[in-house]
């Protein structure tokens, strides 16, 4: 047995609260390891009580993630008195071989036989309700749409700001054009998002900016006149709440604009300035002085000089940034917010922000930019959950035959807490990313991936214009306005009526908002069959998808239906089969 590869400790994802009864405890092995035990009692079981000593027992742990090279098991115990103390008795493929796995070291059976009180058991000490990680029960249920509001619709109502080019003129775009989509555009086409089967709309900032992405903000407090009023939010708000969609906006806490009024008094005014210490200066004085930040005078984002870095360190920063929250959550009623370059946030002020917030809304849904493994900033204080790019960059492996599929989301779903894992925010592509057509060599491909976006555990979200596999490979024309008016097009008005075919399959049937997922192995890695299971375990959903080249040939019972089909169809006869040709996925129950 290869000991060097068995790992658990006794906290973060190997050892956590599910709930305030159940301990989910978790342990890594090679694949050499045949079976998995935890043998557990409450430390405390030498007391008696009137039914006598009680010492906990032996519990046999199932295979819960397979990765590329090594096993995740898990159980779960529930400790009628809270405490927990235990070991892992792992048993081996070969030669009947069997090792106990303590804290301090590993054991032969006889060994520890023989010295008990030198091996150090695992301890949980208390399941106390307050560490038990939780996330808003909506979130899961939720399918969002994600929107450029100046990239999406113009109500065309009133002035802007700034000259905008013709909503269709994409030709030779440059990253600082306008095109004047504004809120009350949006709010005009709710319904079209209603239709769509959207449930939450995330917006790109909306606050006071000089630029078309509104990531340089000027005025935290203002939304952008090109954009709308404080009352043409409100109403926005209103309006998609009554169609049961939920609204996120972006908060662009990391940095600020280089027109932010604090930052200019400190530019202004050097070493007498307030607020000096709102941003990490090096280097006084910083009037005159151009160029990008790689001198270290400041620090900001990406050594963008407009973009000078938020100390929010400072208790006079995080006052600002949470009142100025509050104020989203108590005046416009939103339902979450998503933090812009979460991991460069301090931990401490998420943490002050999370407490603050979540007694003015307890339901509210806090979103961390993160692009990678975000488990320190999910253990319960700060965000409920973070943008997924880890499951994006899964997909893309999987698709250039680089990585099973089982093995890749098991990676991608073995990083966080089960309860976690309800609430990661899915997708195919974001404002920061290709469009996901331009990422698939045909349009199947591309069905292939939105199944897997709509029957994957987490929330899945659409880019605005993903719905008609709207193209843009780069930056700026990833961010090419809304194409209205092709919506009717023989070519368009298919895509859409897929997708919405699909967001209807995830939002009617719970085995695919569910935790629990079976794959199916098959001779070929490359096609892919797995089952989706309620959490009653009164459904059962199967999904299909045929990668490779060949045919692919599914039994298919009597009393089966196929939900969904991209070159699938079914055989005639006594046995029936379900054939997927090349680049097809079916869904069915």
């Amino acid at each position: 047995m290869n000991i060097s590869a068995i790992s658990h400790r006794c906290a973060y994802t190997d050892s956590y609260p599910l709930d305030k009864d159940t301990l989910c405890l978790n342990i890594k092995t090679a694949y050499d390891v045949d079976s998995v035990y935890v043998i557990w009692h409450d430390p405390a079981s030498f007391r008696k009580t009137e039914d006598g000593p009680w010492r906990g027992g032996k519990v046999q742990m199932e295979k819960k993630f397979c990765l590329k090279n090594h096993i995740i098991w898990t159980c779960t115990v529930q400790p009628p008195f809270k405490r927990t103390e235990y070991y892992f008795e792992l048993h081996g493929k070969e030669n009947d071989e069997t090792w106990l796995c303590f804290e301090n070291d590993f054991a032969l059976p006889s060994e520890f036989a023989a010295n008990p009180e030198i091996y150090l058991q695992y301890k949980n000490a208390w399941l106390n309700p307050n560490d038990v990680v939780s996330v808003p029960s909506w979130v899961k249920d939720t399918v969002w749409y994600q929107i450029m509001p100046d990239r999406f619709c113009s109500a065309g109502n009133f002035p802007k700001r700034y000259k905008n080019r013709e909503w269709n003129d994409t030709v030779n775009m440059d990253w600082r054009d306008f095109f004047g989509g504004d809120l009350p555009g949006v709010t005009s086409k709710l319904d079209y998002l209603k239709d769509l089967g959207i449930s939450g709309i995330y917006f790109t900032p909306i606050f006071k900016s000089s630029s078309n992405h509104k990531y340089n903000t000027e005025d935290y407090s203002l939304i952008d006149p090109d954009f709308g009023s404080d009352q043409d939010m409100k109403t926005l708000v209103e309006e998609a709440h009554k169609r049961g969609i939920r609204i996120m906006l972006d908060a662009v806490f990391n940095h600020s604009g280089g027109d932010f009024p604090y930052w200019l008094d400190v530019v202004e005014n050097g070493e007498k300035s307030k607020y000096k210490d709102w941003f990490f200066v090096n280097k006084l004085p910083l009037k005159g002085v151009q160029g990008d930040t790689s001198d270290g005078r400041y620090f900001s984002f990406d050594f963008v000089p407009v973009m000078p870095k938020l100390n929010t360190n400072n208790p006079e920063v995080q006052d600002y940034l949470i009142n100025i929250c509050r104020h989203w959550v108590k005046e416009w009623n939103i339902d979450a917010i998503r933090f812009d370059v979460a991991n460069e946030i301090s931990h401490d002020f998420v943490k002050v922000l999370r407490r603050n917030l979540c007694k003015e809304n307890p339901n509210l849904f806090l979103l961390g930019e993160i692009w990678t493994d975000s488990f320190q900033w999910l253990a319960g204080d700060e965000y409920h959950s973070v943008m997924n790019y880890p499951f994006m960059i899964a997909i893309g492996k999987t698709f250039a035959h680089s990585g099973e599929l089982k093995h890749e989301m098991d990676k991608v779903y073995s990083l966080y807490y089960r309860q976690t894992n309800t609430a990661l925010f899915n997708f195919l592509d974001t404002h920061d990313t290709g469009r996901a057509i331009d990422a698939c060599k045909n349009i199947d491909e591309f069905y292939q991936k939105l199944l897997l976006l709509m029957t994957m555990e987490g929330t899945p979200c659409i880019f605005y214009g993903t719905e008609i596999a709207l193209e843009g490979a780069s930056g700026p024309y990833n961010r090419s306005p809304m194409p209205w008016d092709q919506l009717e097009k023989p070519e368009r008005k298919e895509v859409l009526s897929k997708v919405k075919e699909i967001i209807a399959l995830r939002n009617e049937h719970p085995a695919m908002r569910a935790e629990k997922i079976q794959y199916i192995p098959l001779e070929n890695k490359d096609q892919v069959l797995f089952k989706r299971s309620s959490d009653d375990g009164k459904e059962n959903i199967f999904v299909a998808l045929n990668l490779s080249e060949e045919d692919m040939e599914i039994p298919f019972e009597k009393g089966q239906e196929l939900l969904f089909g991209i070159n699938a169809s079914l055989s005639e006869g006594k046995e029936g089969k379900l054939l997927l040709k090349k680049d097809a996925c079916a869904l069915f129950i």
